[in-house]
């Protein structure tokens, strides 16, 4: 994959087909490379999304956008729920489920193929949900969002973690340079071909997520689909950004 216009094109007309293109080769690394490459920040970024959710002791928690399932063990670690996992890559959810093997946690998290923004499940079914890095891989954020809200039962919290861009101008300045030059060589260095395409990829997409979608039209966004008490709390001096609120009753 060449990032260029025709890659940019292909990501906002199909982002559903770009994110499993772009992620199907990845899943054998995912976890450790997404920690190193964020300076070990993904798993504090995902502990403050889990907390957000876990205090509630929900029973059974949707984890949309799972991956390699580090957020469906993270939460069976903090709760006595069961966890369903959704995730549209089928090699992702086939390393999650070794993970979840290795675990020994196949009794209380199951994993189905599916697209967040259809979501295979009744109306109220979830106690909880969460989803991580999601939106920009969204045709109709907004349109997923009211999806999201629609399988959580009312008063039922939800919690989402994401990349962002920092606020304060000698960070961006660092960031932008950081995910175009340091970024992509990790990657390549670490993971190979399919981690330089994915990292050469990921600051182009943030920022323009970040422009079309802000943190404020988000939230909007958020209380729009029927969340209430939507607060957020961006992390490591902007570059990731946790979300949270209730399905309004």
């Amino acid at each position: 994959m060449k990032l260029g216009r025709h890659v940019m094109r292909h990501y906002r007309g199909a982002p559903n087909a770009f994110a499993r293109e772009l992620f199907d080769p990845l899943p054998g690394r995912y976890n450790v490379l997404a920690e190193l490459l964020s300076f070990a920040q993904n798993r504090r970024w995902r502990s403050a999304m889990v907390n957000r959710v876990a205090w509630s002791r929900p029973q059974l928690v949707l984890d949309v956008a799972c991956g390699p399932c580090a957020v469906a063990i993270h939460l069976t670690r903090l709760t006595d729920a069961r966890i369903v996992g959704v995730d549209l890559s089928e090699t992702m959810l086939r390393k999650g489920q070794a993970n979840v093997d290795a675990a020994n946690l196949a009794n209380r998290i199951s994993l189905v193929v599916g697209l967040g923004e259809q979501l295979p499940f009744a109306d109220a079914a979830f106690d909880a949900l969460t989803f991580t890095y999601l939106l920009r891989y969204v045709k109709d954020p907004q349109a997923t969002l009211v999806e999201l809200a629609r399988v959580v039962k009312p008063g039922g919290p939800i919690a989402s973690l994401d990349f962002a861009v920092p606020s304060r101008f000698g960070w961006r300045v660092a960031w932008w340079w950081y995910t175009r030059a340091v970024l992509p060589v990790a990657g390549y260095l670490t993971g190979g071909r399919a981690w330089w395409d994915a990292g050469r990829f990921l600051g182009p997409s943030i920022s323009m997520h970040n422009r079309q979608f802000t943190i404020l039209w988000t939230v909007a966004a958020w209380q729009r689909a029927g969340i209430e008490h939507v607060e957020y709390r961006p992390m490591s001096l902007g570059g990731g950004v946790v979300m949270s609120g209730y399905r309004k009753g």
